[in-house]
This record gives C-alpha cells, structure tokens and sequence, in this order.
C-alpha cells in the first residue's frame, strides 16, 4: 500500500469521512468533520499509524491533506 493510501485511510477513519470524498484536495475546516476536535483526533491517528510525534508547530500547520504529507514524508518515511 503507498504512503499516500495509508494516510488517505488515516484521514477517512479518523474524520469518519465517506469513502467518496477527495481527502487528497482536503483542507482544514473544509467539511464539518474537520474541526478542532477532529483535528487532533487526525493527529493522533497519524502518528499512531506511521510511529511519529509532530511538534506543536506541525500540529498547528497541518492545514490539508498535502500538508501531512508532506510532514509524513518528512520524518522519512516514503512508499
């Protein structure tokens, strides 16, 4: 499974989004399931599924779905 897959799930289970939505063009706030609350709840999924810790800057930054990513791919984690 990519990288991209695995944080697609990530994204869907923690947000407890529908299987059709396009979490890849995904952004904060853009749906109702993205709030504060589901934020951190997507953060910790995030870091539960790839073995990471962001710092409290990453948390705040992370604004889409490209953005984590991104950060994912950061901590050197790829495909």
């Amino acid at each position: 499974m990519s990288l991209n897959d695995r944080l697609r799930g990530v994204f869907v289970d923690a947000l407890q989004l529908d299987d059709d939505v396009d979490v890849e063009n995904l952004k904060y706030r853009d749906i109702d399931e993205w709030d504060s609350v589901g934020h951190m709840a997507l953060v910790a999924a995030i870091e539960d599924e790839f073995d990471v810790q962001f710092e409290t800057e990453q948390v705040i930054d992370m604004s889409s779905f490209k953005v984590a990513l991104d950060m994912v791919k950061g901590f050197g984690i790829s495909e």
